[in-house]
């Protein structure tokens, strides 16, 4: 029997995911500038994995000089 694999997360394992705090990530989606998200109802945001990986490879810098 295969495994299933879960690629989509609830806010708070995304945030463990990404080694952020959840407050963190929350303040994120208020201001625009984190990963992208869904919602799937009121109170229930959902990333999915391969979303989280392409936003923290777009955080990559080589020189804390680089925005």
């Amino acid at each position: 029997m295969a495994s299933l694999t879960t690629t989509k997360l609830r806010a708070p394992h995304a945030a463990a995911y990404v080694g952020l705090s959840p407050s963190t990530l929350a303040k994120m989606r208020l201001r625009g500038n984190g990963p992208i998200y869904s919602k799937a109802g009121p109170r229930v945001v959902i990333y999915d994995k391969a979303d989280l990986d392409a936003w923290l490879d777009g955080q990559k810098r080589r020189s804390t000089a680089e925005e």
